[in-house]
């Protein structure tokens, strides 16, 4: 196959013709008179996959319960679902044809993947979140990682039937919408964290205004209203890179209703926290935090990593955030669920806590947490 591939390349590039389904079938037959219709029809698909798609990968990206591809070079290909990993049949002729894909994806994104530059991040025009790095930085050879976007935002009401969120807890969570608070989603990696909060931005009034800050564009809210503003990395020359903390502030100057950060990692928390203690009401991000309690540690470090203070970090935190959702993926299922919805709270030391306000367990039952009565008092607003 890898063969005729290559011959059908060749007589592309010979002829200048685009790699169309149409020209790739009419190259397959000028190198395979002898093949049948269905043949070609069949080895069209692909070749032209090898020439401009994704290769061998590409019934997996077109899987529809597939979160992420993973290749650990040639002979190792598994995918993330609902159910969690797993390793498919799929597999690459040797190693070359691996970083060919490799540095494809990456030219499709107009990054660079070389020996000179042996690895990249970059989001690939189909939305998918594309991750490569080459030999010998990747000791098993050239390993991809793939992450696909939602097809479409979930519901609230489809993840409570999905067991993700329990009713009661969907209720909450609509409540504090409405309510305006601010919010972190938080948890591990794969958790589920944008759906849910793509699924939160859903609920919000339709007149309101949405802007959205991202690394990579991943967040696809139901909601007619929404700006999306995107990062970018620098070129080879090291210059015209957009970082986070540059969109943050840009999104300031464009009236937003809600200021959302697709996910905290670095300075732009700074501006994040300053925006919501200045009247931005409604403003949200997802963190990732292994439990709630480490929420205010990790948003310690990369403020105080950003040049302020720990007591002003704290302060900002007492003023401007009000509320965590945080999840977990469950093992061996692999489901993904809200687990605590907690508030965050001043200590009597003058730093800020996280405290648990509702525990939903994995049955769908919720109970209540020592922060109860004070998310109920947030969600009912301050007394007239």
């Amino acid at each position: 196959m890898s063969d005729l591939t290559e011959a059908v390349r060749g007589r592309l590039v010979g002829t200048g013709a685009v790699p169309t389904a149409a020209q790739v079938a009419a190259a397959l037959r000028a190198e395979e008179p002898v093949l049948g219709d269905t043949e070609v029809l069949s080895l069209a698909d692909e070749v032209r996959a090898d020439l401009v798609g994704a290769g061998p990968l590409e019934p997996l990206l077109r899987d529809p319960g597939v979160t992420d591809v993973l290749v650990n070079g040639p002979g190792e290909v598994w995918v993330d679902t609902d159910a969690g990993l797993r390793l498919t049949r799929v597999r690459f002729p040797d190693e070359s044809a691996v970083r060919r894909l490799a540095q494809r994806l990456a030219a499709a994104a107009g990054r660079r993947l070389d020996d000179t530059a042996p690895y990249t991040d970059a989001r690939l025009p189909g939305g998918a979140r594309l991750h490569a790095v080459l030999p010998p930085i990747a000791s098993g050879g050239t390993a991809l990682s793939l992450r696909l976007p939602r097809r479409r935002a979930f519901t609230l009401t489809e993840l409570v039937a999905a067991g993700t969120v329990p009713p009661e807890g969907a209720e909450l969570l609509d409540a504090l919408v409405a309510a305006r608070l601010a919010y972190l989603v938080t948890g591990g990696t794969g958790t589920g964290k944008t759906t849910v909060l793509s699924a939160l931005l859903s609920l919000a009034d339709p007149g309101e205004r949405i802007l959205l800050v991202e690394d990579s564009a991943e967040l696809r809210p139901a909601h007619p209203h929404v700006i999306g503003l995107e990062t970018r990395p620098p070129n080879i020359e090291g210059t015209g890179g957009v970082t986070l903390h540059d969109l943050v502030r840009q999104a300031l100057r464009m009236r937003p209703d809600r200021l959302v950060v697709g996910e905290v990692r670095g300075r732009e928390v700074v501006d994040l926290l300053a925006a919501l203690n200045t009247g931005h009401e409604g403003g949200c991000a997802t963190l990732h935090a292994n439990a709630p309690a480490d929420v205010p540690a990790r948003l310690e470090a990369l403020a105080c990593a950003a040049g302020l203070s720990r007591e002003a970090v704290h302060s900002q935190l007492a003023a401007a955030l009000d509320v965590v959702v945080h999840l977990v993926r469950e093992a061996p299922g692999g489901r993904r669920r809200v687990a605590e919805i907690c508030v965050f709270q001043r200590r009597s030391d003058g730093l800020v806590g996280v405290v648990p306000a509702v525990f939903c367990g994995p049955d769908g039952a919720i109970r209540e947490g020592p922060g109860a009565a004070a998310l109920a008092a947030r969600l009912e607003g301050p007394p007239s």
